[in-house]
């Protein structure tokens, strides 16, 4: 007995041993970096209860790669690295790879005009396919208002119903940004290569990037590990509603994980494997003095003045990002199921991967304040406006009320991760304000 007692002693302190080590290397082996970007999703799962997944790598160094939350609240099935979201607008720049593949095999032409495959398309002979590409046709953005939950149209009604709508303006001359446009673009690559968008996607596109766990959303399919998507109503989550996926492709419709965004990373931005270095160039290119490129956005203004080709999606729920600073060889995407803003967490983190100081989450709590020292906060600071009203300061022409959590710092009432802190001179003049959106400070001067 006194024997069993000893082998079992010696075999927890083994155990723990073990535990320990592991426990260390995790803690410990990570860079200071690594550790900033682990503790900020952390605190935004805590704080913000941010659920979804998140990945960020610089050159072949994955940096964080992590599942937060829950990808099915009904069954409390927790989220895992590999569970798949909708990745809403971020479809865009696989409809955009698959048109540039079409061109380079000659099947169509980024200068084909529109009446080539729908005779009846308003001035659909002025409406070229790098116009529906870069958002310069002119045709409206009603598609999700018409078609997103319609189960009673056919495709060819569909289509019917978008060539009714009148053009926004002459094609070409400005620029909107158009849902319907990328769902035109898909309806062309299944004319042009004769297979479905999902068919055409899973062998030319997924298959040959390894996204062995991405696909194009049906209406009946059963997806294995799919997250479902939760917004926002009345202060509570509620599902999101039916979306019809016929016609919800093009602008919409690619599902993913990070782990398939990671290797999409690699193979079209990487490497030639999916488009030749000419086609990425046109892709990669701004048109128009806009930030629109091919599918994506180049050099928006949340770029943290790097080189930035990205984008974010949002649609009842799903939020998602997808980032790449090709100078810098730093990839971010953020995917979330409960409408938590992955756009902004994507900014905070490559923020911290640019060495730049990111404040993390807390919990913002009203404080009452002599509504009398607004008088000192009103006034535009580098063209953001503060103005006072009815004893109540607000944010810009939009009106957004500013809540107090100090005398200096207002947190604003539509986001409380978005704050305004003003600072005083010397001279108890206010001529600076700091803003901090998901934790990113900008300091703007008085005008």
């Amino acid at each position: 007995m006194l024997f069993f007692y000893q082998y079992q002693d010696s075999f927890m302190r083994y155990v723990w041993n073990i535990i320990f080590f592991f426990t260390f290397t995790s803690l410990f082996g990570q860079s200071p970096l690594e550790q900033q970007l682990l503790q900020y999703m952390d605190a935004q799962a805590e704080v913000n209860d941010f659920s979804g997944t998140v990945l960020v790598s610089k050159g072949d160094a994955i940096l964080l790669r992590k599942a937060y939350g829950f990808a099915d609240l009904e069954w409390n099935t927790e989220t895992v690295i590999d569970t798949k979201y909708s990745l809403a607008s971020v479809s865009k720049q696989f409809t955009a790879v698959a048109i540039l593949q079409l061109a380079e095999k000659r099947l169509l032409s980024l200068e084909d005009r529109l009446h080539k495959y729908y005779p009846r398309a308003p001035k659909g002979e002025q409406i070229s396919i790098e116009m529906l590409l870069t958002h310069t046709s002119g045709v409206s953005d009603d598609v999700e208002e018409l078609f997103s939950s319609n189960t009673a149209l056919s495709p060819d009604e569909v289509v019917a119903q978008i060539m009714e709508k009148p053009l926004l303006f002459e094609p070409g001359s400005q620029t909107a940004y158009s849902n319907t446009g990328y769902y035109l673009l898909a309806t062309i690559i299944e004319k042009v290569s004769k297979e479905t968008y999902a068919a055409y996607f899973r062998k030319h596109l997924f298959q040959a990037a390894g996204m062995l766990n991405s696909g194009v959303s049906s209406n009946d399919s059963i997806v294995v590990k799919m997250a479902k998507a939760y917004y926002h109503k009345n202060g509570v989550l509620v599902k999101n509603p039916f979306s019809n996926w016929k016609y919800n492709i093009g602008l919409d419709g690619v599902y993913s994980t990070v782990d398939d965004l990671h290797r999409w990373n690699e193979h079209l931005f990487n490497r030639n494997t999916l488009l030749s270095a000419a086609s990425k160039e046109k892709m990669f290119t701004a048109y128009h003095g806009e930030d629109f490129g091919y599918g994506v956005l180049v050099d928006p203004f949340y770029s943290h003045d790097h080189h930035l080709i990205g984008h974010d999606g949002g649609f009842y729920g799903t939020q998602t990002s997808l980032n790449k600073y090709p100078d810098d060889e730093v990839f971010v995407t953020v995917l979330s199921n409960n409408q938590s803003p992955a756009y902004l967490l994507a900014y905070g983190l490559a923020a911290i991967v640019f060495g730049k100081a990111v404040e993390l989450p807390y919990k913002h709590v009203k404080v009452s304040i002599d509504p009398s020292i607004y008088d000192k906060y009103v006034g535009s600071y580098g063209g953001v406006k503060i103005y006072q009203k009815e004893e109540k300061l607000y944010y810009s022409e939009y009106g957004i009320e500013l809540i107090p959590e100090s005398t200096t710092k207002f947190f604003r009432v539509d986001d409380p991760n978005r704050t305004v802190t003003f600072i005083e001179s010397d001279n108890a003049k206010v001529d600076q304000i700091i803003l901090t959106k998901a934790g990113v400070k900008e300091i703007k001067t008085r005008d």
